[in-house]
């Protein structure tokens, strides 16, 4: 017996490889510019500390703290600043490059394309992100994902961010989904799994980086893989 009717699912870091894609096209603009010419440190150093930043800056975002435009410049002017470097222009600069090519990369997290033609013709699937709404449009089409999902909820569509349970009841109107016929997937203890839970939704947490939940959820696996024999009726 089917459980549910809609899988919603987390983009970045669940079928998206986030990771992967914007080291490889932060590595690239640090080539391009010749960041190390002008001071910044070798790259290692460079994306460990623009990791920190953003992280910070993304919290702040999620609490409504900053905009998406001081998130998108601030995270580069604040790393470059570590080293000395104040130049908005080239802060921006970056920011306007890593938003117009990071959507190009196409890596996805082992198993994307494999769930989705699994579970495509039992369901309908809808994708809810945080990410910003054009860049998620583009990551969608151009990796080849967007067929086959019916909806994509974007925290800018929003007005929220998750946690929050606002996020998740916009997306079951879009969707035209009910709470109890839902299951939200993804691979974030608390913006996907906890926010989910909070909002009445079933939980599938997607656990590939041995991350403790914050509370137990429906469902658990350790690859995105596992998600098939767990939710196609043909294989249960």
């Amino acid at each position: 017996m089917k459980l549910f009717t809609h899988l919603f699912f987390d983009l970045d870091g669940t079928l998206w490889d986030f990771e992967s894609n914007s080291t490889e096209t932060l590595r690239e603009i640090y080539s391009e510019l010749q960041l190390e010419g002008l001071g910044v440190p070798a790259f290692d150093k460079f994306i460990h500390d623009y990791h920190l930043i953003n992280d910070a800056l993304w919290a702040s975002y999620k609490k409504h703290e900053i905009t998406k435009e001081e998130l998108s410049v601030g995270r580069f002017s604040q790393t470059l600043a570590l080293y000395g470097i104040h130049s908005e222009e080239l802060a921006s600069r970056i920011a306007r490059l890593y938003v117009d090519r990071s959507p190009l990369k196409t890596k996805l997290i082992p198993g994307t394309l494999e769930v989705l033609e699994n579970l495509r013709p039992n369901y309908k699937l809808h994708v809810i992100t945080n990410g910003f709404s054009e860049i998620q449009r583009r990551k969608l089409a151009i990796s080849g994902l967007e067929q086959y999902f019916d909806t994509l909820i974007t925290s800018d569509e929003a007005g929220v961010n998750k946690p929050n349970k606002e996020i998740f009841d916009f997306a079951l109107k879009k969707a035209g989904a009910l709470a109890s016929e839902s299951l939200m997937i993804g691979d974030e203890p608390e913006a996907d799994i906890e926010g989910a839970r909070l909002a009445g939704l079933a939980q599938l947490y997607v656990n590939l980086k041995n991350k403790p939940p914050v509370s137990e959820p429906t469902f658990e696996v350790a690859s995105l893989a596992e998600t098939i024999p767990l939710l196609n009726p043909a294989t249960s």
